[in-house]
């Protein structure tokens, strides 16, 4: 195979922590890609299953392969961006797959704006029932709401995406110290401050399964996700000078407030309460939100006590009056 031209090169970057049971549906969707100007490069996060061992019987001239100690996965693609040498980077998980044209369709899109720093598309979940499951295409972010959008919360998977490399880098790759929402925080550093372009198709699926995947942690995605938001309007005042304080609170805790919201109709208590706490601590809320949020303080068993009783009353109260 001739020297891949380096002015189009797409480097893709996986990090692996013992995932050898879904390297060959990764990797694989990987080498099916239609456009082939491509390298892999494969970050071993110090797996102790077979997962070197069958990077490493699966030769390829395209694949590179980087073993380290176990440092977490934002470490592990932030290892992966020193060994990169494309013009523009796409990041696979490896229990995750692309369409065989994924490189194909996304990277004319974001070479038609030559000022653009990311394309996204769309994708599915694979493995959820329901709405959850179904095809999903997002919007035309690149909108007077652009901002706004992107600070309320992460728009696209992290492997829905193709991204100049320049700007990856500019803004420091991964931040390790979170446990999730690394990749939000990256995206609102990118996306909010340089052009985005839509891919109006599903190209990217997501794999849920019984194995440790970080967003089944509600509360932890929950916090993270409002860390992240934090941690970028901190470190972008002007984001505030532009768009009041109000209207920032309203995105952060707000959107969080929502989320408790959603749990709480759900009787999903536990995770409710927590994000409440959460929101609390901010001290956003109207006085009737503080209403529904500081029976969160209260024992787990006395607050759930409470509900029952409510809405027995509430029950019986629109049967008298019926």
């Amino acid at each position: 195979m001739s020297e891949p031209q380096l002015s189009s090169l797409i480097s893709v970057i996986m990090p692996c922590y013992n995932a050898a049971e879904h390297l060959s549906k990764s990797v694989g969707s990987v080498l099916s890609q239609t456009l082939p100007n491509w390298e892999l490069i494969v970050v071993d996060d110090g797996s102790s299953d077979d997962t070197l061992a069958w990077l490493q019987a699966h030769a390829e001239p395209r694949l590179r392969i980087h073993s380290q100690t176990n440092q977490g996965v934002s470490a592990a693609r932030n290892t992966g961006l020193k060994f990169a040498r494309g013009a523009y980077i796409a990041f696979l998980d490896s229990d995750d797959t692309w369409e065989p044209d994924f490189l194909e369709k996304m990277l004319p899109a974001l070479q038609s704006n030559p000022r653009a720093a990311l394309a996204y598309c769309g994708w599915k979940n694979i493995g959820l029932s329901g709405a959850r499951g179904e095809p999903f295409i997002p919007p035309d972010y690149e909108s007077p709401e652009k901002i706004s959008d992107l600070i309320k919360g992460c728009r696209w998977p992290i492997h829905a995406t193709l991204t100049r490399s320049q700007y990856v880098r500019a803004a420091g790759g991964f931040n390790e110290s979170f446990a999730i929402g690394e990749d939000f925080l990256l995206w609102m550093e990118i996306g909010c401050f340089h052009p985005i372009v839509r891919v109006p198709e599903v190209l990217a699926y997501y794999h849920h399964h019984g194995g440790v995947q970080a967003t089944k942690n509600k509360i932890l995605a929950a916090r993270e996700t409002w860390k992240a938001q934090n941690f970028f309007v901190r470190n972008h005042p002007e984001m505030v000078a532009q768009h009041g304080e109000e209207q920032i609170q309203k995105l952060i805790h707000g959107s969080l407030l929502t989320k408790g919201y959603e749990y709480y109709w759900q009787r999903d208590l536990e995770i409710a309460r927590e994000i409440f706490k959460i929101v609390m601590r901010s001290g956003y809320g109207t006085v009737g939100d503080w209403a529904y949020m500081l029976p969160s303080l209260l024992p787990l068993s006395v607050h759930g006590r409470l509900l029952k009783f409510f809405s027995k009353n509430a029950s019986s109260s629109d049967m008298a009056g019926s």
